[in-house]
């Protein structure tokens, strides 16, 4: 039973690593036009239990993109500097849409092996009651 409690535990970690990494996705789209917004990366780590790799993942520290913001030209924006340019945010809405892509599919496939880890274990206490 523990092979399934298992497969329970590491589907659950990748579901909730990729609703985090959905959250910063969707933080970095709703500051797509704040001026000086820095994007936000999420990374991923395996958790070390007792020294033993255990397989599931959390979320590792939020790293700030350093790519250099964006320069706007807008002389009668307050923030403009003499020359009339301020800086924007370096989101990239093309990026951050692939990447929400991509983390909802991985919820999704890690939500596919939870209940198939269910359904399989449910299955299992049924014969065995027989």
């Amino acid at each position: 039973m523990s092979d399934f409690s298992n497969a329970l535990a590491l589907s659950a970690s990748g579901m909730k690593a990729q609703s985090m990494r959905l959250r910063h996705v969707s933080e970095n789209i709703a500051n797509a036009d704040t001026p000086g917004f820095h994007r936000k990366m999420a990374s991923f780590e395996e958790t070390i239990s007792r020294g033993d790799h255990t397989g599931e993942v959390v979320l590792g520290p939020v790293q700030l993109d350093q790519r250099e913001l964006t320069r706007i030209y807008d002389p009668g924006n307050p923030m403009a500097d003499e020359s009339g340019y301020y800086n924007g945010s370096n989101v990239d809405l093309v990026v951050e849409i692939a990447d929400a892509r991509e983390a909802q599919r991985s919820y999704e496939a890690n939500l596919r092996m939870f209940d198939q880890a269910r359904q399989m274990s449910s299955s299992l206490l049924d014969l065995l009651r027989r």
